[in-house]
């Protein structure tokens, strides 16, 4: 393949990267989709192809929808192992992030709500309104009618809006405070702290640091409370599982803030929050090294703010 070929996906990997990982949830399967794409772009008679950016997104959109409709996704997806890949803010893989809808669909609740709608209907909707493409277009990707994008576009905004819990726009300093307040709750021993700063509603998710077989989950105050002061409760076993004792860093994940439990310059744990009107409406554990990877790799490039706690 000649350097002007490979120049030319090289120039758009990023944006094929960020399409792969809102219809997949998972950076390690995004990068892989994108890298198939390029065994197919080098194979392909590239002097008949008259739009390069628009064959590349078809290509891609239907390698994820491969994905999403192979045997072993609908298994994991279906018995509830699934939880999407947490992205560091600033992560290339998250844009665009211009409007409201792009910073929504890669948000961690609209991706984990995404799963319930039918491969078509995620890769209508993301297509649509994260990317902004017509409906015209759509049709031609996903080889429907214009009139079935529409449908399904519209059957999967609503199915989205009708269970997204109305988590807010993340300010980054007061998200950073209703954390720490959180962090505190949870380390203090005081149940009831915890039980003021959650929803009603609350939700709570976690893999069990990929110990657990299934996802484990908790939907009451007072459950989630118990769930997350047992968690945050340090125990020598605990210590020897993370491999020492973490420092707890607050940060944005998928755009909402998050704790990050690091030992070593390496994150051993992850956090992140749904907050509602001041409150924490949903919590998302994740422990498995797969599911760190990506947000390992963006960590040691990044330069952290200094630890909340410093040993915990």
């Amino acid at each position: 393949m000649d350097s002007a070929a490979i120049d030319r996906f090289e120039a758009g990997r990023g944006r094929l990267a960020s399409l792969a990982y809102r219809l997949l949830g998972s950076a390690a399967d995004a990068e892989d989709a994108v890298q198939d794409a390029f065994l197919r772009w080098q194979a392909a008679d590239r002097e008949r192809i008259e739009v390069p950016q628009a064959w590349l997104t078809k290509v891609v959109t239907n390698l994820c929808l491969d994905r999403l409709r192979s045997a072993q996704a609908r298994h994991e997806r279906a018995v509830g192992d699934w939880l999407p890949e947490p992205l560091l803010e600033g992560d290339p893989m998250l844009g665009p992030a211009d409007t409201f809808e792009q910073r929504e669909s890669v948000s961690l609740a609209v991706l984990t709500l995404m799963e319930r709608l039918s491969p078509v209907e995620r890769a209508a909707y993301v297509l649509h309104e994260a990317f902004s493409y017509p409906h015209a277009e759509i049709a031609g990707i996903l080889d429907i009618t214009e009139s079935a994008s529409q449908q399904h576009v519209h059957r999967a905004r609503r199915r989205v809006a009708a269970e997204r819990r109305g988590g807010d726009a993340v300010d980054p300093a007061s998200a950073r405070r209703i954390v720490e307040e959180f962090l505190a709750a949870a380390t203090s021993g005081r149940t009831e702290r915890l039980v003021a700063l959650l929803t009603d509603d609350v939700t709570a998710v976690s893999d069990g640091a990929g110990l657990a077989r299934r996802l484990l989950r908790y939907n009451t105050r007072e459950r989630v409370a118990s769930y997350v002061r047992a968690g945050f409760k340090p125990t020598p076993a605990k210590r020897r599982l993370a491999g020492g004792s973490p420092a707890m860093h607050i940060v944005l994940v998928n755009g909402s803030p998050a704790v990050l439990a690091v030992v070593d310059d390496r994150i051993v744990g992850a956090v992140a929050f749904e907050v509602s009107d001041g409150k924490v409406a949903a919590l998302r554990g994740i422990g498995a090294g797969d599911r760190l990877a990506h947000l390992n790799e963006a960590w040691r490039q990044h330069e952290p703010d200094a630890p909340v706690i410093n040993a915990w």
